[in-house]
């Protein structure tokens, strides 16, 4: 074998330096990753307290009112798609086949399946305020604006959503049989609305 041959085996045959760190960085993010999964108080917990040293960042900087805008819509869709069927209800109803329920005495009737799952929504949400604190760091995304109005718009939008998402567990409701949407929410579903006279669980 000529001294090429082996020079090119020996840049080829391995994985350079620099892929084979971020590769083993990758599996020990994952492995940490895994070992949180059932610790879901603790990982809530840990990303409540990072909203709350970022918005006192903000406080104390008095700026960065659009990323911290971004950062309230994109938590958001992350809760609208946390509270969302992952197959809509409506489709259901307009099938040929009618609604799907329970055949057997002892058959649990589960309608309800998330469109993001739990994790995937925790994971989401710390990385997005992960990012928005990194780009408190620098001055181009702070861009002038008056930040009551972004307030505002979001508030009427969080109340537009909500009233969306309370139908949205109605059809849900008619989909399963029940004549009246009163679902009885068990421990940890944390989300309450009162609607038509009955309390929905939108969880």
């Amino acid at each position: 074998m000529s001294e090429g041959d082996s020079v090119g085996e020996s840049v080829h045959g391995k994985p350079s330096v620099v892929y084979r760190f971020f590769t083993r960085l990758g599996q020990i993010y994952q492995s940490w990753l895994d070992k949180s999964t059932p610790y879901t108080a603790v990982r809530w917990v840990v990303t409540l307290g990072l909203s709350f040293v970022y918005m006192i960042r903000v406080y104390l900087l008095q700026g960065w009112y659009i990323v911290t805008y971004a950062l309230g819509i994109y938590h958001l869709n992350l809760f609208i798609a946390f509270l969302s069927p992952k197959v809509d209800p409506s489709l259901m109803e307009d099938s040929d086949d009618g609604p799907s329920l329970p055949t057997k005495q002892n058959e649990e009737f589960r309608p309800f399946i998330r469109r993001l799952p739990e994790f995937k929504f925790w994971h989401a949400a710390t990385k997005g305020i992960l990012v928005a604190m990194v780009c408190t760091f620098f001055d181009a995304f702070n861009v002038p604006v008056f930040w009551p109005i972004l307030v505002m718009y979001f508030i009427m939008l969080f109340c537009i959503t909500m009233k969306r998402q309370i139908k949205v567990k109605q059809r849900h409701c008619r989909h399963a049989g029940r004549s009246r949407c009163s679902v009885t929410c068990s421990m940890g579903e944390p989300w309450w609305a009162v609607a038509g006279g009955g309390r929905v669980c939108l969880v």
